[in-house]
């Protein structure tokens, strides 16, 4: 009952929500000083007038009550239209712990073990080659691929130890070469499932399966996984299982005729703009190619919030139950302890990986506050969560700046843990 009312409040709090920046007086809602809560706005202002990013939203729940929720700056690149709190952003990896939660509730209906080799799924993965440094009889070194130790694992594709990778981080020449040759993440081309199966499968793995944490496309595969499982095309899954029955209106993936003019853009001058705007293609049928459930979804704060108020919940919001408390907990531990390897590109130091997000593991030893155990992760266009279960807090910052992104979400976290006072 208590997180049912706790959720209530959260979801009306959404919808009502009109009010300017909390008054700078000494009051503590949900335990949050209302006058440090108001620094939030003048520090994103800082960050709009020099140009870090064009506007952002920021939210923060405790409880399941909003204590802030505010939008900063533009909605474009010329900064021509006021950013609104229903402001449409490219979530990108914000994706990927929707994905996760869908195969863990698979798991739980028994439909999907994490010991599953992925060639049960996809046979094309049955007898993967991992690449492997030699050296000739003059010190030279190169490279040769040897027949993998074990088979990847679903457990891998939703910790990132599968040994795949990311063309734009690949470990070494020969497998960015392969990866933007073989076009894997769809960013020239729309690829079907089945080609972008047989393709990723025919280029040796980064490391051996299981021994290293690599950010990679193990979330479009799992993707895929879950499509094989569910028996439906992933986006309309997401749609059934999770974004109708949470009430997030607004998550899709394909951005609405109605949404277009709430779509929040980066500088044109950021470099990094025009590829991940490319590979986002947002507007676009996701049915034309592979869905892509590491990086397709467009988000609002609104939304999100309900998604991670439900993982805050231990699994349910409003009544609705998407995961059990246990898995909740076991999605939210390190599954990477003694392997080689970190997500603190993401995170910055202090973090390992649970299944889906990076989570603390103890008070100390980050860049940023924050409790053991409390989970995060963010996306290339600049967006980022948090949920802190230990405090009771969901923190949400939006924005469009790929090259500015580490800068603003530790920003933003700085900002939150600052103004929580009891």
């Amino acid at each position: 009952m208590r997180n049912a009312t706790r959720a209530a409040s959260l979801a009306l709090a959404v919808m009502l929500w009109a009010g300017p920046a909390p008054a700078a007086d000494t009051a503590t809602p949900e335990g949050f000083s209302a006058e440090r809560l108001a620094r939030i706005g003048p520090a994103m202002k800082r960050e709009i007038d020099g140009g870090t990013i064009p506007g952002a939203v920021t939210l923060i729940a405790r409880n399941g009550k909003i204590v802030h929720f505010e939008a900063h700056g533009f909605l474009d690149s010329a900064k021509t239209k006021p950013m609104p709190r229903e402001a449409v952003f490219r979530g990108f990896s914000m994706t990927k712990p929707i994905v996760s939660v869908a195969a863990i509730a698979l798991m739980e209906q028994g439909r999907l073990g994490l010991r599953d080799p992925l060639s049960q799924y996809f046979p094309e993965f049955k007898d993967m080659k991992v690449y492997q440094e030699v050296r000739d009889e003059r010190g030279r070194t190169s490279r040769v691929a040897v027949p993998a130790k074990r088979p990847i694992l679903v457990w891998d594709l939703i910790r990132h130890t599968a040994g795949f990778t990311y063309s734009g981080s690949a470990p070494f020449p020969e497998m960015k070469e392969a990866y933007e040759k073989a076009d894997v993440e769809s960013l020239e081309t729309d690829i079907s499932n089945e080609e972008f199966v047989k393709r990723l499968a025919a280029i040796p793995l980064a490391y051996e399966p299981g021994t290293r944490w690599e950010y990679s496309v193990a979330t479009d595969v799992l993707g895929l996984v879950v499509e094989k499982v569910a028996g439906k095309r992933l986006d309309l899954h997401l749609d059934e299982m999770i974004f109708k029955p949470l009430g997030m209106t607004e998550t899709s993936f394909q951005l609405r005729p109605d949404q277009a003019p709430r779509l929040a853009d980066a500088y044109e001058s950021d470099p990094l703009r025009a590829d991940l705007w490319k590979l986002a293609r947002s507007e676009q049928d996701p049915g034309k190619r592979y869905v892509h459930g590491g990086a397709g979804a467009v988000i609002t704060a609104g939304d999100y919030l309900r998604f991670a108020q439900m993982v805050a919940n231990g699994g349910e919001l409003d009544g609705v139950r998407i995961l059990s408390r246990e898995s909740v907990e076991f999605m939210l531990a390190n599954h990477i302890q003694g392997l080689e390897g970190s997500p603190t590109p993401t995170t910055g130091p202090g973090y390992g990986f649970g299944l889906g997000w990076g989570v603390r593991l103890d008070e100390g030893g980050a860049w940023i506050p924050g409790s053991k155990g409390d989970a995060m992760w963010a996306g290339a266009g600049g967006t980022s969560f948090t949920v802190d279960r230990k405090e009771g807090i969901v923190g949400i910052f939006l924005s469009a700046g790929p090259s500015t992104r580490q800068k603003t979400r530790f920003l933003f976290k700085n900002l939150l843990y600052g103004a929580l006072v009891r």
